[in-house]
């Protein structure tokens, strides 16, 4: 049915590599091997030959179809489905282009991820990062597969995870870190540790017609948000009067530029950037850890803390989850995080509730102080 061959060069010799001839709904077709084996091009052929007996699609540009053709595709895809916004994954497109450019699609296996995984660890990268890079060129080889350009999906094989984050803030510690802070920034950090709302593309966003403050709202967009839904949520007192004092700052700033400025968090002076939507305060932040004595902490442990504090309030969670904006509860479950002072209250409710063997408490529990050392043990 179809036969082996090398193709004549216009010198009149024959190229090393083989190519084969088969026919498709009677129309022929010739495809090169990629090999110089005869044995594995007959294989090739056999190959070629099952797929048409079997009624499945045959693909002859496969073995042509480039690394930068299947990244554009998903890139349309992700674009045109709204699946993904394309801001939060191109970091992730650019280290895969960096190692993959050039490559055929076809010879992207197994052991080629590895050394890319190999290539990324050598630059200090996490395991969450990589595996996070990895998903997407699963995401680009399976839509590869689906639009016909590539035969066998490649196995990837993730890396092991450290645990979820655990941080969070306790109300001493937000109140330290924020007194180090600039006015403007205390009502920043303030909305993210009520709500839960992420610093750089949530909170440092709003604009100013986002908040009503007859109505006491604050309010997010659609496709503001990670999730691309809505929110709206009423301010507390203490946010209330710190958003009113920001915008009389705001509304200051707008008079001595002589503009209107849109935004809630616009920088407050330089000549430059004067008026426009602050950005990072990654310093500003770092230092104000360190000098209250909390190094380390991130402004996305204010979402742990905004879920922990509203579920220990007696929020139902399916309005937390609304506020936070997580739609999963697998997600939010792993953002309720329990400190060893809820474990301690733990104790102090049994105790209270007469649960522990005998008529009333042991007289240690009512007159010793709980710590972490001695409450695993006296229980």
């Amino acid at each position: 049915m179809g036969s082996i061959y090398r193709r004549r060069r216009r010198d009149g010799s024959h190229g090393s590599v083989f190519w084969v001839k088969y026919y498709a709904d009677g129309r022929p077709i010739r495809e090169s091997t990629g090999t110089k084996d005869k044995k594995q091009a007959a294989r090739f052929l056999k190959g070629r030959e099952g797929r048409i007996v079997l009624g499945q699609p045959v693909m002859p540009r496969a073995d042509r179809v480039r690394y930068e053709e299947i990244a554009d595709d998903l890139k349309r895809y992700y674009e045109t489905t709204g699946k993904r916004e394309w801001r939060e994954a191109k970091a992730r497109f650019d280290h895969l282009r960096q190692f993959f450019v050039g490559w055929r699609v076809v010879a992207i296996g197994s052991a080629e991820i590895a050394k890319y995984t190999e290539k990324r660890r050598g630059e200090r990268a996490a395991n969450g990062t990589i595996n996070r890079e990895l998903a997407i060129l699963g995401r680009m080889l399976r839509l590869a597969y689906e639009n016909g350009k590539l035969v066998r999906m490649p196995v990837i094989r993730k890396l092991a995870e450290a645990s979820p984050r655990q941080g969070f803030f306790e109300r001493g510690q937000f109140e330290a870190v924020r007194r180090l802070l600039a006015p403007d920034l205390r009502v920043a950090v303030t909305i993210a540790h009520t709500f839960g709302w992420r610093m750089q593309s949530e909170v440092l966003a709003l604009e100013r017609r986002q908040l009503d403050l007859e109505a006491g709202t604050l309010r997010l967009e659609p496709g503001t948000t990670k999730n691309d839904e809505a929110r709206t949520v009423y301010l507390t007192p203490e946010l209330d009067a710190l958003l009113i004092t920001q915008l009389e700052r705001v509304d200051r700033l707008s008079k001595r530029i002589k503009r209107i400025v849109p935004y809630l968090f616009p920088h407050l002076g330089g000549r430059r950037r004067c008026g426009e939507r602050r950005g990072d305060f990654r310093k500003a932040w770092e230092t104000a850890c360190k000098n209250a004595g909390v190094p380390g902490k991130l402004r996305h442990d204010f979402r742990r803390t905004a879920v922990r504090n509203m579920v220990n309030a007696g929020v139902p969670e399916r309005v937390a989850m609304k506020v936070t904006g997580h739609k999963t509860r697998s997600v939010f479950d792993r953002y309720h995080i329990v400190s060893p002072a809820d474990l301690q209250d733990v104790a102090r409710r049994l105790a209270a509730a007469g649960t522990f063997s005998g008529t009333s408490a042991p007289e240690s529990l009512d007159s010793r102080p709980l710590t972490p050392q001695n409450t695993s043990r006296r229980l």
